[in-house]
């Protein structure tokens, strides 16, 4: 049975659980791992973003470490292209590319190997989170540092207050996410 975008984020909203003060206090951290425990809805997901975003021809999808590789793998198979792994600076062994960015709270640097992506791909940059759009935007600066760039943009969750769809947006490639708070 093919559910519609509004069932799965109604279904996905009743396995988030809410984590008060982590990782620091004052966050309220959405975790995701209920969802993960769910088979059936993990199929969902990774078809409905297959379906999706199929439709931008992907050549390659970028997953942020590490909950962006949870269902970033399983995509890239659905699709039948690579998974990049985009990593926390000192993680990946080969010479990397590597991009400061800043987070809702502090900043952080990742990396991805130079020889990841071929010059002219479309890339699909999958997370589990958006909030300020600070670890995407690292990530699309990264691809075009490979001389690639970025087809759309793949979010399980997004926090709209934080408005990082608008930061996103100066790329004009799409941005879906499937919950939004």
């Amino acid at each position: 049975m093919i559910l519609r975008q509004e069932e799965i984020e109604h279904l996905m909203k009743l396995k988030i659980r809410d984590v008060a003060d982590f990782p620091k206090p004052g966050i309220l951290f959405k975790d995701l791992s209920p969802v993960l425990k769910d088979v059936h809805l993990s199929q969902t997901i990774v078809d409905h973003l297959a379906s999706h975003f199929s439709k931008h021809k992907p050549d390659a999808i970028a997953c942020l470490e590490s909950r962006g590789f949870w269902y970033g793998m399983p995509l890239a198979l659905k699709l039948g292209i690579p998974m990049i792994p985009l990593r926390k600076v000192g993680k990946l062994p080969y010479a990397c590319y590597q991009e400061e960015y800043a987070l809702e709270y502090g900043t952080a640097t990742i990396e991805m190997h130079t020889d990841a992506l071929e010059k002219g791909w479309k890339v699909l940059v999958h997370d589990d989170l958006l909030a300020t759009g600070g670890t995407a935007m690292a990530a699309s600066k990264l691809i075009e540092k490979a001389g690639a760039s970025v087809c759309a943009f793949s979010f399980l969750v997004e926090l709209e207050f934080l408005e990082g769809k608008k930061t996103l947006s100066t790329f004009g490639s799409e941005v879906h996410s499937l919950v939004k708070y």
